[in-house]
């Protein structure tokens, strides 16, 4: 009599592993931080070199309209180009910022997809009410199931893994 022995093999996906967690989003914001600052310091230094150029101020007077200008221009420049920077990023093809491409994470919507840019940009200006949380609304991304911070929850996004 021959006996046959039949086995089983059961494969189980843990599906928190899949979630980029606080510390990956933490290392990718780190790295977008820097490049976003690199830029608005040459974008506010050229304003602030153009304002004077136009302004044509004479001795001191030039280098004072040149820092306010610079100073402006990066406060300007750096939240729209903040905004650019996140929201054109995440709704592209990429799904990622630099950052986030750098940490193997990327942005979609519940169901796994792309992101629009009215649901990215919704994304970005959440990130206000997740900081005025005291930075409880980041943290979130730390301790939820999927790993969603508040912003995330507001619009419907989860941040994955590759």
């Amino acid at each position: 009599m021959e006996q046959q022995l039949e086995s089983q093999v059961t494969i189980t996906c843990n599906p928190r592993y899949m979630y980029a967690g606080f510390w990956l989003r933490v290392l990718a914001r780190f790295i977008d931080g820097i490049i976003l600052c690199i830029s608005e310091v040459i974008l506010g230094a050229s304003l602030g070199a153009a304002i004077a150029f136009i302004g044509g101020g004479r001795g001191g007077e030039i280098w004072l309209s040149a820092l306010a200008g610079a100073y402006l221009g990066m406060y300007v420049l750096g939240i729209i180009a903040g905004w650019l920077y996140y929201t054109i990023l995440e709704s592209s093809p990429l799904q990622a910022t630099l950052g986030k491409k750098a940490m193997g994470i990327y942005v979609t919507d519940l169901n796994g997809g792309r992101i629009s840019f009215g649901r990215a940009n919704g994304r970005y200006w959440s990130k206000i009410i997740s900081f005025m949380t005291l930075g409880i609304g980041f943290i979130m991304a730390g301790f939820t199931q999927k790993k969603q911070a508040l912003h995330d929850f507001i619009a419907g996004t989860l941040v994955k893994r590759k």
